[in-house]
């Protein structure tokens, strides 16, 4: 039931994208602007196939994890009326923040996540660049949820519904929104979560609210003196379908062979923030070790000449 809404989801969005697509790249073509390109859009549309199918596979998983947890729910909520559905996009909302900085702060997770990141381009196809294999354990993010006794179809559906919303905010273009500023995630909010500059890293996860952001420290305004710049600290050269995908898993397991010295290492290699290194082992994020700007920025260039 629950895939069966979220195809009848995406086949009454998926017009509108088509759409916004074409429109957004004959008007970036039109002005002379680089906004997309054929390899970039086609990894997105690559991606979120394979993210699609993991989904499709997974959602019965999903709903039975969900469901059981649901059998030990905290409340019994009436499954209807604006009330119910207003307070579970809020819980929804809050708890794929909690999901998302964990995506950023932890690089088992981030490993999955780094794919959404991974374009030095952002336009709305961005939006369909999707984290692989985050529908393996999303759903035990969304366990609260059902613990505090929403339906378990509800919440699947009411995710399917605010990724909707989340693709709509990859966006270059608009400017600030004025008040909705406050209290939604808007196009600028984005821009900042999909920059590199050191400034921007791992700020404005929400998803809808940016208020979760605003609360608990991880908000960053859009500075116009600052330009964003986008993609990963360290850009790839090879974009090919396995190594976009594993390229962070590639990288674990290089340093769990080469330069881990310890289990607590080990740890640490694979659980702890991206881009962590012993004391004695300076990171190799440009924003701590300066020594490496040079390289990152030959990286970049050479990443674009391949787009």
């Amino acid at each position: 039931m629950t895939a069966f809404i979220e195809q009848i989801l995406l086949l009454a969005t998926t017009p509108v994208y088509v759409a916004v697509v074409a429109l957004e790249w004959g008007l970036s073509a039109w002005h002379h602007r680089k906004a997309y390109s054929l390899p970039d859009t086609a990894t997105n549309l690559y991606l979120t196939g394979l993210n699609s199918l993991i989904d499709l596979l997974m959602s019965g998983v999903a709903l039975g994890f969900l469901s059981l947890v649901w059998m030990h729910r905290a409340f019994d909520f009436a499954p209807a009326g604006y009330a119910y559905g207003l307070a579970l996009f809020v819980a929804e909302d809050f708890f794929y923040y909690v999901l998302h900085y964990v995506d950023h702060h932890c690089r088992f997770f981030w490993a999955t996540h780094v794919t959404h990141h991974s374009s030095m381009l952002f336009n709305f196809s961005t939006g369909f660049r999707s984290s692989v294999f985050q529908p393996l354990y999303r759903m035990f993010f969304f366990a609260p949820i059902a613990l505090l006794g929403f339906q378990p179809i509800d919440i699947l559906v009411m995710y399917a519904a605010t990724q909707i919303f989340g693709t709509f905010v990859h966006n270059d273009r608009c400017g600030k929104l004025g008040p909705l500023e406050w209290i939604f995630v808007t196009p600028s909010h984005h821009r900042v979560h999909h920059a590199s500059n050191p400034k921007y890293l791992d700020k404005n996860m929400g998803m809808a609210l940016i208020i979760w952001d605003r609360m608990f420290g991880t908000f960053v305004e859009e500075d116009a003196n600052e330009p964003v710049r986008y993609g990963l600290t360290v850009p790839l050269y090879s974009r090919g379908p396995i190594n976009i995908v594993f390229h962070e898993w590639k990288d674990i397991w290089r340093d769990l062979r080469v330069n881990a010295r310890n289990w607590q290492e080990r740890l640490c290699y694979v659980f702890g923030p991206p881009g962590w290194r012993p004391a004695a082992n300076p990171a190799r994020n440009p924003a701590q070790n300066p020594r490496l700007e040079p390289f990152v920025e030959k990286t970049i260039a050479g990443a674009r000449a391949i787009e």
